[in-house]
């Protein structure tokens, strides 16, 4: 079986790192929106992985949860 991948798109974020699993749990909400990956946890820094055409969706999510995900401190 082929999969394409062409349509999909990484994205990169760095949030609280005690946030994550608020991140993940709100996400988990969106069925097939997004792929969530830690990449640092102690840095907070999170891959999400969808499709073009989730893209717009995903980032207007994200700009909603952005008070309560977002690293205070760098």
């Amino acid at each position: 079986m082929t999969k394409k991948t062409d349509n999909l798109i990484d994205t990169y974020y760095r949030i609280a790192p005690e946030r994550f699993h608020y991140v993940k749990f709100v996400l988990e909400g969106y069925d097939n929106l997004t792929v969530l990956s830690s990449i640092s946890g102690k840095k907070g820094i999170i891959r999400l992985k969808c499709v073009r055409e989730a893209l717009p969706e995903l980032i207007n999510l994200l700009a909603d949860l952005a008070p309560d995900i977002k690293k205070h401190s760098l």
